[in-house]
């Protein structure tokens, strides 16, 4: 794709706007020495706006411009449902799990568990998230982000990760959570203006100039079945999102396990001046997330009809277009579309891609740092360490961490999708560990041994799903049902019925919200069985 001047001064002003932020409200103030909850918690001070903005952010990355845009292309809006129905679970996690974590002073989802059980299953958890973080996370977000590189605008594999990897530790490393979060606003700022830009001019294209709903009428008439949210099982795609199981079954255990004990999700959450600011900026994210799917999915399904409209590809050809590559053309979707914008748009739209990989990186590091200095350095290596001693550890085990992910990005290169990589690697612990997490929140007999137990056991359960032909989401559902009925069980078997010592009173009303959030909530729940009713 060529890239004009003006592409590379937007692209260059982007990342100067970046850089320069995150330093900025990284440094120390007067006589004031940066501590662990300044770094890891951004001081507690992040308003609601800013929890929003920066919860998409660290959400969204190469993944979804790149792979639901691929998705559009190749099944529909059906794949809409991983946004919409996060939407409703970010409420869920909004009005019940926030109260408990904000009440306990967390400073990581490892912490509680160590509230709610033992020391043992905390630092079991602990590892596992931070080998998943590390070998998982960020060495496919740094593939995904290089690849998106390479495909674009050519740049070799390892130049894009290691470009990627320090532009991403050039702020967030030494300014910890407050750098994150705030540049966040601009990352945001970013994805949704190069999106809408890449959607507006590709409706327009359809529509060949008439406008952005013709041409939105005219690919929901020239591909109907690209707007169905729920699959019939003749689909090719209905074991990826197996029909109305999508709305009741498995997509609930990955949401709730992805938004409700996620520390790179929930650690923004925790640094709220308040819980009824912190539910806010929950609230504007799941708002957010109701758009998403116009920016990122519906170009993909523009370029499907683009692609097969042969008056449209004739008007692209006399325009100096080039015609979308067969192979893998789904995955090339969004890149392909990216040769419609005009000089300095183009820029927009590459920062905004760029916004969404370096955004996550900064926050996966984050939230690695946290885990490893408050549940492994300070209570196993040194109970002792100063608050500047732990505000260095967490520095270092960022880089450390980032070299590890350098090294492994590459690798993901001889697997045929890094993203179904992650979904199968997290499907298999995830169902366990909403279990023990679920039970641990809400049903007071559950005990440590009981957790332990329903941890280990349900990844053979998982396994055993795995060799059936079940769609892999009605597999995670399952597991997650049969391990919480295996920990009330041991519970009730090694506890005699009683409640745990531990148990959370969930009493008095801990649930209660203000009215701002009420009102937000209706209007998302609203707003998505709308969307889902116009597009059954």
């Amino acid at each position: 794709m060529d890239f004009s001047t003006l592409d590379f001064i937007v692209f260059g002003a982007y990342c100067v706007l970046i850089l320069a932020t995150g330093l900025f409200v990284s440094r120390d103030k007067d006589g004031h020495e940066k501590n662990s909850e300044d770094y890891f918690l951004a001081s507690k001070s992040l308003p609601w706006w800013a929890i929003g903005a920066s919860l998409i952010a660290a959400n969204i990355s190469a993944e979804q411009f790149i792979g639901m845009s691929g998705s559009g292309f190749a099944l529909g809006l059906a794949i809409a449902s991983y946004e919409w129905m996060a939407a409703i679970t970010l409420l869920i996690v909004g009005k019940f799990f926030l109260p408990i974590f904000i009440d306990k002073g967390l400073y990581t989802i490892p912490e509680f568990v160590e509230k709610r059980y033992s020391t043992n299953l905390k630092t079991i958890l602990a590892v596992f998230w931070i080998a998943l973080y590390v070998f998982v996370n960020l060495s496919s977000v740094l593939y995904l982000g290089s690849l998106a590189l390479e495909t674009i605008m050519g740049i070799p594999m390892m130049y894009g990760v290691i470009g990627l990897s320090l532009f991403a530790a050039a702020y967030s490393l030494y300014g910890g959570l407050s750098a994150v979060a705030w540049t966040d606003v601009i990352q945001v700022v970013c994805l949704v203006a190069g999106g809408l830009i890449t959607t507006y001019l590709a409706l327009n294209v359809v529509s060949d100039g008439t406008g952005v709903m013709a041409g939105f009428q005219q690919i929901i008439d020239a591909a109907p079945d690209r707007f169905h949210m729920i699959l019939k099982k003749d689909n090719p795609q209905y074991s990826n999102l197996p029909g109305i199981w999508v709305l009741v079954g498995g997509l609930w255990v990955a949401n709730i396990y992805y938004w409700g004990f996620n520390q790179y999700i929930i650690q923004r959450t925790l640094a709220a001046k308040s819980l009824e600011e912190s539910q806010k900026g929950i609230a504007l994210a799941a708002f957010l997330k109701l758009i998403i799917p116009f920016i990122v999915v519906v170009p993909g399904i523009a370029a499907y009809v683009m692609i097969n409209d042969p008056e449209i590809m004739a008007r692209l050809g006399e325009a100096g277009l080039q015609n979308m590559p067969g192979e893998g053309a789904s995955d090339k979707a969004y890149p392909w579309l990216l040769q419609l914008l005009p000089s300095g748009l183009k820029g927009i739209a590459f920062a905004a891609l760029t916004a969404a990989v370096v955004s996550s990186l900064a926050s996966m590091l984050n939230s690695t740092s946290t885990i490893f200095t408050m549940d492994i350095y300070k209570p196993y290596i040194n109970k002792n360490a100063s608050e500047g001693q732990l505000v260095n550890v967490g520095r270092l085990t960022g880089v450390v961490s980032l070299v590890i992910a350098c090294i492994m990005a590459p690798l993901l290169g001889g697997i045929d999708q890094a993203f179904q990589f992650i979904q199968e690697y997290t499907g298999i612990v995830s169902p366990g560990i909403l279990g023990v997490f679920l039970l641990g929140l809400f049903y007071k007999k559950s005990n440590n041994t009981a957790a332990i137990w329903g941890a280990i056991l349900s990844v053979p359960i998982a396994l055993a799903f795995k060799a059936t032909t079940m769609p892999w989401m009605n597999q995670m559902g399952l597991t997650a049902v049969g391990t919480m009925i295996l920990i009330i069980i041991i519970s009730h078997i090694t506890g005699k019925g009683e409640d745990d010592e531990k148990g959370i009173d969930v009493s008095g009303g801990i649930f209660k919200t203000n009215a701002t959030f009420n009102i937000w909530a209706f209007v998302i729940c609203i707003l998505t069985a709308v969307l889902y009713a116009l597009f059954w």
